[in-house]
């Protein structure tokens, strides 16, 4: 249980101090789209270049990414009813979606799969999957919708303006390839991607500043759709997709369904703010599905490692 505790240690503990410096106001009024932009268009494209261009892609294709993709992807698809029937604007239903399976793989995932599960690389097919599949389709999908105009011209070259799409493609080549770029090259690229994280993290504390409530207004029935979807029924899909249909069983399938139980990243606010769509739901969802995945992630760990 170290590895769960410490985990959400280190990200509160950040997020903390965001809400101190909103409260302190010494960065400014737009300090929460400041620090967003600057995640989204500079940290996270070299976060996702240098992950994606040092990862054994091959090493990571195995039954994990296959529970991984298909219950994340069913999470995804099982929020859009929910905002098609409440009549809500396509960035908040694209939001909600997006907070209903994508979970916080890197800044939590890490450390528990680490000290919980004695295995750091238990989250690469996570991380793979979401970084290759869901963030440039998802912020593909919110640069399209947050545009003033939508043509069928702006669609197709919408992935050629995302940064995020662009630096996943490049990660991918350089691993498919096998040709790492040199030190002087990486070296400053690293440095940019070590702030990605702490960047999102302090945005996400400073918006907590004078912010209303969680599960309030009419953003409530959403909330509370995408807390059932990402902290119960996703974990429940690894379950019986790893163990019941793949037949998977002890620290792996322990280690599926502890991925699937992961909250929502912060991330997903990150890009709401971005592209300003869904920012009270993203940081919302954040918010909330984190706190309520301690007892599920303790209880995971707890039922499956017996």
């Amino acid at each position: 249980m170290t590895g769960i505790l410490e985990g959400f240690l280190v990200i509160g503990v950040v997020i903390a101090v965001g809400y101190g410096i909103g409260r302190t106001g010494v960065l400014g009024p737009s300090a929460t789209q400041v620090l967003s932009r600057t995640a989204f268009f500079v940290a996270s494209p070299a976060l996702l270049f240098v992950t994606l261009a040092r990862a054994d892609v091959g090493a990571v294709f195995s039954s994990a990414l296959v529970v991984t993709a298909v219950t994340s992807t069913l999470a995804c698809l099982l929020y859009l009813p929910v905002g098609l029937a409440r009549r809500r604007p396509a960035g908040e239903t694209a939001i909600g979606s997006m907070a209903s399976g994508y979970v916080n793989a890197g800044n939590l995932g890490l450390p528990i799969a680490t000290y919980a599960l004695g295995d750091a690389a238990a989250v690469a097919p996570v991380l793979l999957f979401q970084l290759a599949v869901l963030t440039p389709l998802y912020t593909t999908v919110l640069d399209v919708v947050s545009g003033e105009r939508t043509s069928w011209v702006r669609t197709l070259t919408a992935p050629l303006r995302n940064p995020i799409a662009m630096a996943t493609a490049a990660g991918l080549i350089v691993s498919g390839t096998g040709w790492l770029p040199p030190e002087p090259v990486m070296a400053p690229l690293q440095l940019i991607a070590d702030l990605a994280v702490p960047g999102m993290l302090l945005a996400f504390g400073i918006s907590l500043r004078g912010a209303a409530r969680p599960g309030t207004g009419e953003v409530g029935p959403s909330l509370w759709c995408v807390v059932a979807l990402k902290n119960v029924v996703h974990p429940l899909l690894a379950l019986v997709l790893g163990g019941v249909v793949l037949g998977m069983s002890g620290p792996a399938l322990t280690a599926v369904v502890v991925c699937a139980a992961l909250p929502t990243a912060q991330n997903v606010f990150g890009y709401a703010v971005r592209f300003d769509q869904g920012v009270r739901l993203g940081r919302d969802a954040a918010l909330t599905t984190t706190i309520v995945s301690v007892p599920v992630l303790v209880a995971v760990v707890g039922l499956l490692s017996v």
